[in-house]
């Protein structure tokens, strides 16, 4: 089966891997987002002898009928970015699907595994659907259910989610490729789902009234590759690196913000209901991370 690949990033590069070393699979061209236009994905095409193809705008007419010389048989989307139409959704025989980290029909639209992690969820899942022209709510091809820890963090779920997202949308390539498959409708699942916009500057300030656990979450959801949860000290900016829960911490009314201890692990500060043990941050202007020692009654500012 012929695959045009319209694809970005390390998901991506995970993903041709694997379609490569499958049988039966060829990718017939590879479309980079045009504002980043993947180095990795071009010298795959250069390998693979296929065509590389940059356009500003996939729903154009011309480009789509520039795709007929080619014949591909489906249409993949791997962390592209364009909003897809009618005409390029229904171009390829077998229909055009996408790989997206969230367990649809919750999680749809952007940072999927971002809030995932806010929202405190035990799991989070990997989703190839068909492509409509909603946003993320085509039918499901295949899904997988993936565990969360309290010690999982943006960057641990990152790397299993490129590496499993590769592995989910191949065996879907396959089924499609067989026609022994049943697609899912996701109202099926469930009748409203969830979406989430996409994450912006200012999104990363942290409010330390929050209880224990949401801080926490926010936290670990936010951690390296991510910006980190900023706040405040003598308006000198600091992103959060690691917490920890602090076990039968009590409840109680105390300033938010405020350091109340300190251990060879961090320090202990007071937020809405309890208390969090920060175990590393990096102040912004010296792009320095260290294990934090401030003294007893330094206050950690919502930014």
């Amino acid at each position: 089966m012929k695959i045009g690949y319209f694809a970005d990033g390390p998901w991506a590069h995970h993903a041709i891997e694997e379609i490569v070393a499958s049988k039966n699979l060829e990718i017939a061209f590879i479309v980079p987002r045009y504002d980043n236009q993947d180095v990795i994905l071009k010298e795959w095409a250069t390998k693979l002898d296929v065509p590389f193809l940059p356009c500003k705008n996939v729903n154009d007419i011309n480009f789509i009928n520039s795709l007929n010389q080619y014949h591909p048989d489906i249409l993949v989307s791997m962390s592209f970015n364009q909003i897809l139409k009618k005409k390029i959704i229904e171009y390829a025989p077998k229909g055009f699907i996408n790989c997206h980290a969230g367990a649809l029909p919750f999680y749809r639209g952007r940072n999927p595994l971002n809030w995932a992690l806010i929202n405190g969820a035990k799991s989070f899942g990997i989703t190839v659907h068909y492509v409509d022209e909603g946003i993320d709510t085509g039918d499901i091809v295949e899904q997988r259910i993936y565990p969360i820890t309290l010690t999982d963090n943006y960057e641990s779920l990152l790397a299993k989610a490129i590496i499993e997202c590769s592995k989910v949308l191949c065996s879907a390539i396959a089924k499609i490729d067989s026609g022994f498959f049943e697609k899912i409708k996701q109202s099926d699942i469930h009748p409203v789902g969830t979406y989430f916009g996409i994450r912006t500057d200012g999104d990363e300030n942290i409010n330390f009234s929050w209880p224990a656990l949401r801080v926490h979450n926010f936290i670990r959801a936010i951690a390296y590759p991510g910006p980190g949860a900023r706040f405040l000290i003598d308006e000198h900016e600091y992103a959060i690196e690691s917490a920890e829960l602090i076990d039968s911490a009590p409840n109680y009314i105390a300033t938010s913000g405020e350091v109340v201890g300190r251990s060879a692990n961090g320090v202990v500060v007071k937020v809405g209901d309890s208390s969090i043990c920060i175990t590393s941050i990096r102040r912004l202007d010296e792009d320095i991370k260290f294990i934090p020692q401030f003294k007893i009654g330094t206050r950690f500012k919502n930014k």
